[in-house]
């Protein structure tokens, strides 16, 4: 049976499994955003969650330890950008402070282990 993508060995990565649950949560609590906001805040929170894990993802099959490396700096970036955007959905009280909170607790978790994960491969440079 084809396993694909080194075996999946991408959901051995505690970073992955907390990202995609942060991709889970959001996709959960932006369906009440409003109407107005489909093509707008919502699909760019969207968006920029969901790069997070594809993008470790696709460095996991990388061939190169500097190509992984280039796709975790883009999940990083990735991250940042969610930052941002909870923090205006926040602002105009699309969810409540409990809401991102949770988010946001998941989003430095996910940070601490992204960073940690891009240090150890540079070192491996």
């Amino acid at each position: 049976m084809y396993q694909s993508v080194k075996e999946k060995g991408y959901k051995k990565l505690e970073v992955w499994k907390k990202a995609h649950k942060f991709v889970i949560l959001v996709y959960k609590y932006t369906k009440d955003f409003p109407k107005n906001e489909e093509y707008g805040l919502t699909s760019q929170l969207r968006r920029a969650v969901l790069s997070i894990p594809t993008n470790i993802v696709e460095g996991q099959a990388s061939i190169s330890k500097r190509e992984f490396l280039n796709f975790l700096n883009i999940a990083n970036r990735s991250l940042v950008e969610t930052e941002y955007l909870l923090e205006v959905a926040l602002e105009l009280q699309y969810f409540s402070k409990d809401k991102y909170d949770e988010l946001d607790k998941l989003r430095c978790e996910i940070g601490i282990l992204l960073n940690s994960l891009i240090r150890s491969i540079r070192t491996k440079l």
